[in-house]
Formats: C-alpha cells, structure tokens, sequence
C-alpha cells in the first residue's frame, strides 16, 4: 500500500519534466508490481508446487535488492524536491518522498527477517 502511494503520488504530476522522478517511478512500479507478484505467489501457497526454487533466496534477495534501490530512489526524490521546480506538484512530491522512507525502512525490516530465515535455512 505504502509503495502504491509512492507511485500514485508522483504520477498524479508532470514528473517526466524531471529524470529524476522517472527513476523513482521505475523504482516504485516495479518493485510494487513484484511485491504482488510475491504476495500472491505466497498467499495462493505455490512455492510450495515448485520445491526446486530456493524460495528463501530468492526472499532475500529480492527484499535486498528492493531496499537497496528504494533507499537510492528515496534519496534522489528527496533531493529532487524543491519549491523553485514547481509550486503546484511540491506538496505531491514531498509527500512522495516521505512515503519512499517508510516503504525503504519495510524493505530494509523484510531484509532482515529474510537474512533471518535464510540463514537458519542454510544451517539445518
């Protein structure tokens, strides 16, 4: 939800005036499309029907990766935000990069939980 806001919030403007807002927009869409694509694969049970993908890897890191792109997508967005660009979408774009925080800080929790299970995966 709070990486829906992210994108939501962007696209409602003229970001493709800016490069800098188009690659928060990547960010966000994609890791947003993947994150449902995880979260249906886990909520339908089907990792359980493909037993050869080593699912708390591909956890891992994919949570990693998100984290590490989130974190560089919220950084850029933040810096991109100034009132002298346009006065009419600031508040949008403000909002967008708090928002980009909180969902880099989930991303980040997540890579730790999965770190977690991994590594008790990797020693049994």
């Amino acid at each position: 939800v709070l990486g829906l806001l992210v994108w939501t919030l962007i696209a409602g403007t003229e970001y493709f005036l800016y490069p800098a807002f188009g690659w928060v927009m990547f960010v966000a869409v994609f890791y947003w499309v993947l994150t449902v694509f995880f979260l249906i694969i886990y909520m339908t049970m089907t990792y359980t029907r493909i037993p050869q993908v080593p699912w708390t890897t591909v956890g891992l890191c994919f949570n990693g990766s998100a984290f590490i792109l989130y974190l560089i997508a919220a950084i850029v967005d933040a810096s991109s935000v100034t009132k002298e660009l346009d006065r009419h979408n600031y508040n949008s774009w403000a909002a967008s990069s708090f928002f980009a925080f909180v969902v880099t800080s989930c991303y980040a929790g997540n890579t730790y939980f999965s770190f977690i299970s991994w590594q008790s995966r990797t020693l049994q």
